[in-house]
């Protein structure tokens, strides 16, 4: 077990300082938080840890070492194929493709039929990888590894790619039903631009099928142009304003356990520079996310480091609650707010459940029976806080994967959905501030059984908030996306999508609007891409397996009926693995770019960001940034309605403070498209903690203003040098 004797004294040391102000610093020695990381770390790599742990490579390179010219095949073989595959997972890909190659030989001349097919494709995916390496990494442009791959995702060094094909052809021989072979076939031919030709028509995906459902314009990949490519395993992204210049920053954590928490100061309009190490964060190791809000509601950002997901017993890895100071840098009060835990995770939300001004926080651990219970915890208003998650009601919430708040009934007390693998989802009614009522199941959300991120939002913008739920069935993911593309059947549980009725009750519809579609999301989030008013998605998908190379979701909602998957014309659809989503408008133009942390979780499956450059629609815009007094300062939980006219007639556009995905950090800045408005009529705002509600006539298009809690009219915000 990782990191459990190492936390003994420090999580008692969090009773002894639960009532000492978070932001004044204790008498602890300096450095601890970063030097307890790097020995975890360590020990980490040392062990049999998921992803990480070495322990089980070399294991099995000695067995393989060992064996003689008169070895059992039986052994031999299987014992070969985890071996390649593991060396495969450490980006050591002549060793690996030396070893499968001698299992495959081995199989074929036993006429072992099912170890020479697994062989044969393992070689076909350690090909790949070298393609890739050549080409998307080495050769790296804003159009590599985008689906379908045509133009600037072909592989220029096409000797990977051809070994691929070679492969996954074989193993087709092998097993003609491989379903998962079938996908990467397609993928070695299109990478080599020989597709559809170069694929049998029964196992190849239909051209026709790949178009867009809708044709929009090109997004770009300005990511390197930004600076802001690097290269990363899985982990959180955010993208807000951290400094209080105006302009949009970036933040970014890593799940490797060395990789040091970053962040890029947009100091000049799309110039971004790396201040992570100058801020106090490269000690901060690790993290497979990270969210944003202000623990001690004083107007700064601060950052929650999520760390252990997916490792079990060895992701007893605490989490970091960073304060940030007056000078921009931040301060790790983890011990002394209260926090920390060494619990595997990756979700956690805020919002103000008791209505007091300041917010609270829920973190969803990987629980397995009594172990890892999620917590919710109490603001007492000085960023320490009170662990209240029995007595309100909030246990037993399994192997939590996603959360959020959101106001259902729009009583004005904010209710939490958990997302959960290997059991139902959990949805709990927040009763009076301090206790909450389970009731996924009678409000019909318990679904999907397997989740991963979720989110509220108003689809319909009707005014209720309908809740997006992903899936992430644990079965042969790449079989099933082979099925969906080429055979054209759903083999799996598909992400849920379900309408408020404005009291709180919900109605599946997932597939009247097209979200049944076969996708296996980790990361995902919601902005407006046209500024049409209606928020669309955008789905960031994977696994940990190389095999597990899924186009990325882009689909647009279609004035609250429909959503159409626009991947394909707006250059979009990534296939390497994503995990954190956010949208923001980073250039201060009126419309929102989209940003995506790329990379999974084995140890060379590390790839670029994209940061992808809104086009413009040429649609209306309002951005409201908010100032609470009474209510938390960046007033999430906060309602936010613009009344407009258009040539139509009038229409209102809704959005909710702090809304964003469990993995994927939006601004707290509200981007409103207005779609087609001729003017702005009214501008009303509903703060939670005083539960008043501000209404403005006097509001220009098209412009930044900002909103006090109780002024008499919004500022108009002009920042220099942006795109206005």
């Amino acid at each position: 077990m990782v990191g459990r004797a190492s936390f003994a004294l420090a999580i008692g040391m969090a009773g002894a300082l639960a009532h000492a102000r978070a932001d004044e610093p204790a008498a602890l020695e300096e450095g601890r938080k970063p030097a307890l990381l790097r020995t975890l770390a360590e020990r980490i790599v040392r062990s049999n840890a998921p992803f990480f742990g070495e322990v089980p490579l070399e294991k099995c390179a000695r067995q393989v070492a060992a064996f003689g010219p008169r070895e059992d095949p039986r052994v031999e073989i299987p014992a070969r194929l985890q071996h390649g595959e593991l060396l495969l997972q450490f980006g050591r890909y002549d060793e690996a493709i030396a070893q499968l190659a001698v299992a495959l030989d081995l199989a074929l001349a036993r006429r072992e039929q099912r170890n020479a097919q697994q062989a044969a494709k393992l070689l076909g995916l350690a090909w790949l990888r070298v393609g890739e390496r050549a080409n998307c990494i080495a050769q790296h442009g804003p159009d590599s590894c985008l689906f379908p791959l045509q133009g600037g995702a072909i592989h220029v060094d096409a000797a990977g790619s051809e070994r691929a094909l070679a492969c996954f052809a074989q193993a087709l021989e092998l097993d003609p039903n491989d379903q998962a072979a079938m996908w990467l076939l397609n993928l070695a031919a299109m990478a080599l631009g020989r597709f559809p030709a170069a694929v049998p028509e029964a196992w190849r995906i239909p051209p026709e099928s790949l178009a867009s459902e809708q044709l929009l314009p090109r997004w770009r990949d300005r990511a390197g142009e930004f600076g802001l490519e690097g290269n990363n395993l899985a982990g959180g992204s955010i993208l807000d304003d951290f400094d209080g210049d105006g302009r949009q920053d970036v933040v970014l954590s890593s799940m490797h356990p060395s990789a040091p928490l970053r962040l890029w100061l947009q100091r000049t309009p799309g110039e971004f520079t790396e201040v992570g190490e100058q801020a106090g964060l490269h000690g901060q190791l690790g993290g497979l996310n990270v969210i944003h809000f202000d623990a001690d509601d004083d107007g700064r950002l601060d950052l929650l480091v999520l760390r252990g997901g997916w490792m079990g017993q060895a992701g007893e890895l605490p989490n970091s609650l960073l304060l940030q100071q007056r000078d921009g840098t931040f301060v790790d009060r983890t011990l002394e707010a209260g926090l920390e835990i060494a619990a595997p995770t990756q979700a956690a939300c805020v919002a103000d459940i008791d209505l007091d001004g300041d917010l609270d926080l829920f973190v969803g651990y990987e629980g397995d029976g009594d172990r890892y219970p999620s917590k919710l915890w109490r603001n007492r208003g000085d960023a320490t806080f009170e662990e209240i998650a029995a007595p309100a009601g909030i246990v037993r919430c399994g192997f939590v994967k996603g959360c959020a708040f959101g106001d259902i009934d729009r009583d004005g007390l904010p209710d939490l959905y958990v997302s959960t693998m290997r059991g139902a989802n959990r949805l709990y009614r927040n009763l009076d501030g301090s206790r909450f009522e389970e009731v996924a199941a009678a409000r019909g959300v318990a679904e999907p059984r397997d989740g991963f991120s979720c989110f509220f939002l108003d689809y319909d913008q009707d005014g209720a908030l309908d809740l997006f739920a992903s899936a992430y069935p644990e079965c042969d993911r790449t079989a099933a996306m082979g099925a969906w593309h080429v055979l054209g059947k759903r083999r799996c549980e598909t992400q849920r999508l379900y309408r408020n009725d404005g009291e709180g009750r919900f109605t599946d519809v997932s597939a009247a609007v097209g979200l049944d579609r076969v996708a296996f999301p980790m990361g995902s989030n919601f902005g407006d891409l046209d500024n049409d008013g209606y928020p669309d998605l955008y789905l960031a998908t994977g696994a940990p397996d190389y095999s597990a190379l899924f186009p990325n979701l882009l689909l647009r909602n279609d004035g609250g009926r429909r959503f159409l998957d626009v991947s394909a014309a707006t250059g979009t659809g990534h296939l390497q693995k994503g995990h954190g989503v956010s949208f923001c408008d980073l250039d201060g133009d009126g419309d929102q770019e989209l940003f995506v942390e790329l990379g999974g979780a084995l140890p060379d499956d590390a790839f670029r960001n994209a940061c992808y450059e809104n086009p413009g629609a040429g649609n209306r815009w309002l951005t409201v940034r908010l100032q609470g007094v009474r209510s938390n300062h960046f007033g999430v939980g906060a309602r936010v309605r613009v009344r407009v006219a258009t040539a139509t007639g009038e229409r209102t556009i809704h959005a909710d403070g702090g809304g964003n995905s469990s993995f994927g950090g939006n601004s707290h800045q509200l981007e409103l498209g207005l779609g087609a408005a001729t003017r702005i009529l009214a501008l009303e705002v509903h703060w939670p903690a005083s539960r008043t509600t501000q209404r403005f006539a006097a509001v220009p298009l098209d412009a930044v203003v900002k909103v006090v809690e109780g002024a008499a009219a919004p500022e108009l915000v002009v920042v220099e040098g942006e795109g206005r």
